[in-house]
């Protein structure tokens, strides 16, 4: 299930948190597996999301709480669902888990969690108590840990073309999608951005501008991934968005909905990538929105290769009356 259709009772979110190992022990890959006292087991870091947050800034904050590192998401890796017992009655829970890069940091024991270890993944999967977890770790070792991702996100909401008598490529935001620019601001966080590029339009500019404030740098204009020099050769702007990705980094691409659709899915075609579908049996592009991209990095024989994509709808929520 994509993570932007569960609507359960409770929502969590987590990460299989990784870091390298010593030289001295090969370098190999360690991921975090958290002993919990209440419960008696051995699990993955997670934990419910607070009213409004969302499930990546809830599973960077959760990793902190939890284990006392700060880190950075790649991948999403998968929803595990269960039924949990709630005021006496039982309520299903679904738990979104990420990739999660340790940056920084240094456990202490808390009332969570009274011991945390490090492990090569085919040892923690032996420790953990639960098959669910077993299932996300199996899946985070499906590929690398060390991936390239880029964060594509459709501009925010900027009011109706046809009430808009002024040049097009200067229609601003509304308030809405002021509010909108803003959620998308805090959710990029979690994923470690460290560039900023958009389509030249005045939209797709103020959709990342506060990102782009953050890191003390400018909005970068990619003629390429905007609708008219994207369509008149599609090859050429996929191609432009494949050497952004071999630059490296975690960059931030504000696009539009006339591009976004046919990106993903010349790339996910090309690549052998299955994608998660919109109810409309389309890819999902909707104003505000994000698709994760990950990408194996290029090498002598080939550039970067799509190996995992998926959507995240706004994360400013609708009006209840206009929720479906």
């Amino acid at each position: 299930m994509s993570p932007a259709e569960a609507t359960p009772a409770v929502r969590a979110a987590g990460a299989v948190l990784w870091r390298t190992g010593k030289k001295e022990a090969g370098g190999t890959v360690e991921v975090a597996v958290a002993h919990r006292p209440r419960y008696g087991d051995w699990s993955l870091p997670k934990g419910k999301l607070d009213p409004g947050e969302t499930p990546p800034v809830a599973a960077v904050r959760e990793l902190r709480e939890e284990t006392g590192f700060d880190a950075v998401l790649g991948r999403y890796l998968r929803q595990v669902g269960y039924e949990v017992e709630q005021r006496g009655s039982r309520v299903y829970k679904v738990v979104d888990f990420f990739s999660a890069r340790a940056v920084s940091g240094e456990f202490e024991a808390n009332d969570e969690v009274d011991d945390l270890r490090w492990l090569p993944v085919r040892e923690a999967e032996s420790l953990l108590t639960y098959p669910a977890d077993v299932a996300v770790l199996r899946e985070f070792r499906a590929l690398p840990a060390q991936l390239t991702t880029v964060l594509l996100v459709r501009h925010a909401k900027a009011g109706k073309r046809e009430e808009w008598t002024g040049d097009d490529d200067l229609r601003p935001l509304s308030d809405a999608g002021l509010r909108q620019a803003e959620a998308v601001r805090t959710m990029v966080r979690a994923f470690g951005p460290d560039r900023v590029l958009a389509a030249p339009r005045l939209r797709c500019v103020q959709t990342v501008q506060g990102v782009a404030e953050d890191l003390s740098t400018e909005v970068r204009h990619e003629a390429l991934l905007a609708e008219e020099g994207y369509w008149r050769d599609p090859v050429l702007g996929v191609a432009r968005l494949l050497a952004i990705v071999s630059d490296g980094g975690t960059p931030l691409i504000s696009s539009q909905g006339g591009v976004i659709p046919d990106v993903v899915t010349m790339l996910a075609e090309r690549d052998g990538v299955a994608l998660p579908w919109g109810k409309s049996g389309t890819v999902s592009a909707k104003k505000g929105s994000l698709w994760l991209l990950s990408f194996r990095p290029a090498t002598e024989e080939e550039g970067p290769r799509l190996v995992a994509a998926s959507y995240f709808p706004s994360p400013l929520p609708a009006p209840a009356a206009a929720r479906s």
